[in-house]
């Protein structure tokens, strides 16, 4: 089957898959926490922030291991413009990567609403009914992406939330893609960056973030096919979920690569082939067993992706 699908199209096709992987469980375990408030229940039977933020971070895991062999396993476009930016992976490639993050989201919410129909109706009349509206922190359209709470009318304040949540998860990424890190191993890595994500979910959740350019825009455009465009303007708030995680992650990943990465090798280049072309991987895999850079090889302990990151 190979031969008849282009590299770039199992590429892009890759990270979809990986966004949807990640992204569909957590908006999941979202609407059942949203939708199930005013249960007889009890939200507790039906979720917490605490369930959101494992069902994020095991979809991370589980979008790496499924999918980072083929694609390199970036899944956010800020870690495709930081690999650019440090690790040499193609700028051409980079829109066709983007553009399938964010189709990726955008698939997992249209799914979320198919199979949350009957439940989100119902969320939304008595929303409508009850005077409050669609677009809101803790109505129908927060099921998908993020708003702030009515309170948080300062963007400065949301605008660094952002940023420094967004920081940490970077440079917990690019530290477990350093090759030389020891304390991070191919079966580990997975878990460690899903862990990451779901701590900061913990810990900030409740005050409005984002964490994914591809993940907010993609089911941001598909709550505002559902539920408008307040979706985009409400509180002016959309521009931060959608563009700070960018500045943020290359700081991040700038700050290790230039004050803390010890070691020769590059962390990956997302992309490409061992230096010295197929042999030279076969004699690298023969030697020592295992590729020891990018994201993708960190993950495969067989070293069988030849054709994804490069070997320095």
């Amino acid at each position: 089957m190979k031969k008849y699908s282009p590299r770039w199209l199992r590429e892009c096709m890759a990270e979809a898959t990986g966004v949807f992987y990640y992204v569909f469980p957590g908006i999941a375990a979202i609407a059942a926490f949203t939708i199930n408030a005013e249960s007889p229940l009890g939200v507790a039977a039906f979720g917490s922030i605490f369930q959101i933020g494992w069902a994020f971070a095991i979809g991370i895991a589980f979008a790496i291991i499924t999918c980072a062999p083929t694609s390199g396993g970036h899944f956010n476009p800020a870690i495709t413009i930081c690999f650019a930016i440090w690790q040499g992976f193609p700028w051409k490639k980079v829109p066709h990567y983007i553009f399938s993050q964010v189709f990726g989201a955008f698939i997992a919410g249209l799914l979320l609403m198919g199979m949350y129909w009957p439940e989100i109706q119902t969320f939304k009349a008595e929303s409508i009914a009850s005077g409050k509206g669609l677009v809101y922190n803790g109505g129908p359209a927060s099921i998908l992406c993020t708003f702030p709470n009515p309170s948080q009318t300062n963007l400065g304040y949301l605008f660094l939330t952002e940023f420094f949540v967004d920081s940490f998860i970077g440079l917990v990424i690019w530290a477990n893609l350093d090759p030389a890190n020891p304390f991070v191993s191919p079966v580990s890595a997975p878990f460690a960056i899903g862990l990451a994500y779901g701590a900061m979910v913990w810990g900030f959740a409740d005050i409005a973030i984002s964490t994914n350019l591809a993940r907010d825009l993609g089911t941001r455009i598909v709550a505002a096919i559902f539920f408008g465009g307040e979706s985009f303007s409400y509180l002016h708030y959309s521009w931060i979920a959608i563009l700070v995680n960018v500045p943020a992650t290359i700081f991040a990943t700038g700050y290790y690569e230039f004050l803390m990465r010890d070691s020769l090798s590059t962390i990956g280049k997302g992309h490409a082939v061992h230096e010295d072309g197929e042999e030279g991987l076969k004699r690298h895999i023969t030697n020592t067993g295992t590729i020891e850079t990018g994201a993708a090889n960190a993950l495969k302990p067989n070293g069988n992706r030849s054709d994804d990151l490069k070997h320095e």
